[in-house]
């Protein structure tokens, strides 16, 4: 899982904090797999004397599904690989604001030259 995560963060913006409103990447080693979900709300459980949350997100799987979760700060902000019912997660907050699409060249019809030269897709039987 560990090279699993730090293959992601090559990949991924990501941010240092979470907020409500945030998409986040949940990544689970067994099955293997990525989801992506909004940050509905956190709560803090006041019945532990450490610092810990409850942290309700939707995923947004089809259909959508909502889950509370009970995690420290390192848990949810991606500091912490942890494990719940003894499968590994990951869970970060998506840095969206650096995402931006590229305009286009003075190509023909807003294409860029790259895109003219590119074979088309087709489907092959």
């Amino acid at each position: 899982m560990e090279n699993f995560v730090e293959e992601l963060k090559a990949a991924v913006a990501f941010k240092d904090h979470t907020e409500v409103g945030d998409i986040v990447l949940v990544a689970i080693d067994t099955p293997r797999s990525l989801l992506y979900a909004r940050v509905k709300d956190f709560e803090r459980d006041p019945t532990r004397r450490d610092e810990w949350w409850h942290v309700s997100l939707q995923l947004l799987t089809v259909p959508p599904q909502e889950v509370k979760w009970t995690l420290r700060r390192e848990q949810f902000t991606g500091q912490e690989i942890f494990t719940m019912g003894g499968d590994k997660r990951f869970i970060k907050a998506v840095d969206l604001e650096g995402i931006t699409p590229e305009p286009p060249d003075d190509g023909e019809a807003g294409e860029s030259k790259d895109k003219k030269n590119k074979p088309k897709l087709q489907l092959v039987d």
